[in-house]
C-alpha cells in the first residue's frame, strides 16, 4: 500500500471515528486535522525522498557516460602507442560503463517519472487538506449556531412554562397585600396619632367632593334641576347667609372655623415674636 493511500485510509478512519463518536464535534475537528497536517507532513518527507533518490540516480547515469568517455580516451591513447590489446581492454570496460550509465539512465527516467506523480499526489493531498480545513471552519460555525440555538429554545420553553407566570402572579398577590396593609397602617397612624384636625379635613373633603359627584350624576340623568348660571361673586357675608345647615354639621363647622382662627393667631403672634428679635 502506498504512502498515500495509507494516509487516505487514516483520513476516512478518522472521519468516520469523528462520525461514530459523541464527543465534541469541534475538537474532534481540529484533531483531525492536525492529524493530517502531520501524515502531510510525512508525505513531503517521502516525496522529498524521492526526489533525492532521482537527483541521485541522475547523477549515477552522469558519472557513468563520463566513465565510458575516459576509457574510450584511454583506447584511443593506446592505439595511438601502437598497443591494439590495450586498446582493446580500454574498450571493454567503456562498454561496462555505457552499460551501466544505460541502466542508471533508465532508472533515472522511471524515477522522474515517478516524481512528478508524487508531486501531483501531495498538491492534491494539500488540496484536500485545504478544503478539510475550510469544511472544519463551516462545521464549527455551524455547531456553535446549533448551540446558539438550542440555548434560546431552551430560554424561550422557560418562559413558556406555567409556574413563571405563576409565580409572577402570586409576587403580585403578595405586593398588593403589603400595599394594603402599609395604607391600612398609615390610615390608622394618622387617626390616633392626635392629629384629629388633618383627619376631619380629610374627611370633610372626602364628602364634599362625593356629594358634588353625586349632584353631577342627578342633573346628568335629569333627577335634579340643571345647575343655576354662577353669580358675580360676593361678599363673604353673602355666602353665609344660607339655608340653615343642620345642628351637628353646624357645630361641626363652628369648631373647624375656630381651630382655623386659633391657628391663625398662633401664626401671627410667632411671626411678631420672630420679628421682634
Amino acid at each position: 500500500m502506498g504512502i498515500f493511500a495509507r494516509i487516505a485510509q487514516l483520513i476516512k478512519s478518522n472521519l468516520n471515528d469523528l462520525i461514530s463518536r459523541s464527543e465534541d464535534p469541534e475538537k474532534m475537528l481540529n484533531q483531525v486535522v492536525l492529524d493530517m497536517n502531520n501524515q502531510l507532513v510525512e508525505a513531503k518527507k517521502q516525496v522529498a525522498a524521492s526526489i533525492a533518490d532521482e537527483k541521485r540516480l541522475a547523477k549515477q547515469a552522469e558519472q557513468e557516460a563520463a566513465n565510458a568517455a575516459e576509457w574510450e580516451r584511454r583506447a584511443m591513447m593506446a592505439l595511438r602507442a601502437g598497443n591494439e590489446e590495450l586498446a582493446k581492454e580500454a574498450l571493454n570496460r567503456k562498454r561496462e560503463h555505457d552499460e551501466l550509465a544505460k541502466t542508471f539512465q533508465d532508472q533515472w527516467q522511471k524515477q522522474k517519472t515517478a516524481v512528478e506523480q508524487l508531486k501531483r499526489a501531495l498538491r492534491a493531498l494539500n488540496d484536500k487538506i485545504e478544503e478539510a480545513k475550510r469544511k472544519k471552519n463551516v462545521l464549527i460555525a455551524r455547531k456553535k449556531r446549533a448551540e446558539a440555538q438550542k440555548a434560546i429554545q431552551e430560554t424561550m420553553h422557560g418562559l413558556r412554562d406555567q409556574s413563571a407566570f405563576e409565580t409572577f402572579e402570586r409576587m403580585g398577590q403578595k405586593i398588593d397585600q403589603m400595599e394594603a396593609e402599609a395604607e391600612a397602617q398609615g390610615e390608622l397612624a394618622e387617626e390616633y396619632s392626635g392629629d384629629v384636625l388633618a383627619s376631619q379635613f380629610s374627611k370633610l373633603e372626602r364628602s364634599h367632593n362625593a356629594d358634588e359627584d353625586l349632584m353631577a350624576l342627578k342633573r346628568k340623568m335629569g333627577l335634579a334641576p340643571p345647575e343655576e348660571a354662577k353669580a358675580p361673586a360676593a361678599p363673604v357675608q353673602a355666602r353665609v347667609e344660607a339655608p340653615a345647615e343642620k345642628p351637628a354639621a353646624r357645630n361641626e363647622n363652628d369648631e373647624l372655623a375656630a381651630a382655623l382662627e386659633e391657628l391663625e393667631a398662633e401664626q401671627q403672634a410667632e411671626e411678631k415674636r420672630k420679628a421682634g428679635r
